[in-house]
């Protein structure tokens, strides 16, 4: 099974380090500025002013005990921002010209109560196509072989209905391309006027904006900005991402991580334009998560023509920036209908599991009270979803003290370890109680494992994407376990697995990993690798 119970490898600038130490060749362990632009030292062995370091940095991972707990990690749970320039005129005037529609057919061959469902579907097919999504530069006329095609679909659906339920009724062509017609006109027309009430309005007031980028590119796109109001945008400042900071006139340069900060709070940033995508470096990379903390909007442009240059394809209908192509950075949604779904799953499986299992976890507190003694369960703090505490649950397997077992790595071979100990955590025998966790809610079957909040605090100061693992309930086993990325293995290739794993998660996928998992369990049962 491949739940990770074994050590890890933690890789920072430095190189990367052995499982005992945190970085380096010489077994210390140096933080370095990252995404909360601090920085931290500590030896493996703790010393007092280290520990102390790093304690202090734990109260802002992990939140206090009690029942404002929730309210301690606000900054990772992102706020909802209020926008001028929402979905909701989209949404009405496709659903009049729909309904429009409907009643200017002749002979009231569609009854009026149609209307209703016609026009949910077709908003549902609009935003299949991507028509609500945010664009700087909209045009009806661009979206218009997207909305003729969508028509046409929804009528020829509509007519195959009304034929099959009242054959005598069905619409002839001359009616069905009438409405196609009709409804593609309105839509259209709807859509232009609401794009051009959101120019004037943008114009007017314009909302402020960073620009996040090197170079001149940077610049460039923050000159565009500035000389063109009809975009809404008003740039407040550069986010140089380079080594050298180069301005655009009237635009200060902001190159460390709390100017980029402050300028956000001061300026009431709601939008920030990157000029190279985010993933290009870990600077880069670390005011994601800022901006999306703040609810800012982010857009990627492209000054540089890299898509035009390389083939690539841009997403349609096409949105621009003063001739840079431009697209929004979307989060992936919330959709809570199957996380729903997905805790009804853990919880569901994990009680199956527990009652399976019994014999076999038996069998293991008796092995472990026999040969290490009192103590069978292991109890330690862990860090869950957005950042809140909760009490792992395992099968003692080393003989160790609480503080140490907070801020010591345990390392293959320790000598603390009997050999139940080791069988079990070979095995991952050892994490068979974490099954009663899911079922509590403070972990999921699938997701990324929970860490001590002495190297939360850690690791998130030396890999931005670290704290990010944090948006979505830990779990048992997850993409980097399957991958191989247990044991003495990289912190950061752990981390880009399991916000690789968030960004694309899926119930299916979920349902992959856990056969996968199933798998190289009873593999290792059988012997095999």
């Amino acid at each position: 099974m491949t739940m990770d119970s074994a050590p890890a490898r933690h890789t920072g600038p430095g190189g990367t380090g052995p499982a005992g130490g945190i970085t380096g060749t010489a077994g210390t362990a140096t933080g370095t500025t990252g995404a909360a632009g601090a920085i931290s030292t500590a030896t493996p062995t703790a010393s007092s002013a280290g520990v102390t370091a790093v304690r202090r940095s734990v109260t802002a991972i992990h939140p206090p005990r009690g029942p404002k707990a929730d309210r301690a990690r606000a900054t990772v749970r992102p706020g909802r921002v209020r926008r001028r320039d929402g979905i909701a005129p989209l949404l009405a005037a496709d659903a009049f010209a729909a309904a429009a529609t409907v009643a200017a057919l002749p002979g009231a061959e569609l009854p009026l109560g149609a209307a209703a469902p016609l026009a949910l579907a077709l908003v549902a097919l609009h935003a299949q196509a991507g028509l609500y999504r945010p664009r700087l530069a909209p045009s009806a006329l661009l979206e218009l072989p997207a909305l003729a095609g969508r028509a046409a679909a929804l009528w020829c659906a509509a007519a195959a209905v009304l034929a099959a339920a009242a054959p005598g009724d069905a619409l002839g062509w001359s009616t069905l391309l009438g409405a196609v017609c009709v409804q593609v006109v309105l839509a259209c027309a709807g859509r232009g006027v609401v794009n051009q009430l959101r120019r004037r309005t943008r114009a007017r007031r314009p909302a402020s904006a960073l620009v996040v980028g090197p170079g001149a590119g940077a610049s460039a796109v923050a000159a565009a900005l500035h000389g063109r109001p009809e975009y809404g945008l008003r740039p407040v400042g550069l986010a140089d991402t380079g080594p050298d900071g180069e301005g655009a006139a009237g635009v200060p340069v902001l190159t460390t991580h709390e100017d980029i900060r402050r300028a956000v709070i001061q300026n009431s940033v709601r939008h920030a334009v990157f000029t190279r995508p985010p993933e290009a470096d870990e600077r880069t990379a670390s005011l994601v998560r800022l901006f999306h903390d703040h609810g800012c909007r982010l857009w990627l442009a492209d000054p540089a023509g890299t898509a035009k240059v390389t083939g690539m394809r841009v997403a349609q209908p096409a949105d621009q920036l003063w001739g840079y192509a431009v697209q929004p950075l979307l989060p992936r949604p919330a959709r809570p209908v199957e996380r729903c779904a997905k805790r009804a799953i853990d919880s569901s499986l994990a009680a199956i599991a527990l009652l399976a299992a019994a014999p076999v976890m038996g069998a293991c507190a008796l092995a472990v009270r026999i040969s290490d003694g009192p103590g069978v369960i292991f109890r330690q703090e862990r860090v869950g979803l957005y950042g809140r505490p909760f009490t792992l649950l395992k099968f003692r397997t080393l003989r160790a003290d609480a503080h140490e077992s907070a801020t010591r790595w345990t390392v293959a071979g320790d000598c603390r370890m009997s050999p139940i100990g080791s069988f079990l955590r070979k095995s991952s025998l050892d994490e068979l109680p974490q099954l009663w966790n899911v079922v509590r809610g403070d972990m999921s079957l699938v997701g990324p494992r929970p860490e001590r909040p002495f190297f939360v605090a850690k690791f998130s100061s030396v890999h931005p994407g670290y704290e990010a693992r944090h948006r979505m309930p830990v779990g048992i086993t997850g993409l980097a376990q399957i991958n191989g990325l247990r044991g003495d293995t990289s912190i950061e290739d752990r981390a880009r697995f399991d916000n690789h794993y968030i960004d694309t998660w899926s119930l299916w996928q979920d349902l992959w990993i856990l056969a996968r998992t199933a798998a190289s369990f009873f593999r290792f049962r059988l012997g095999g690798s």
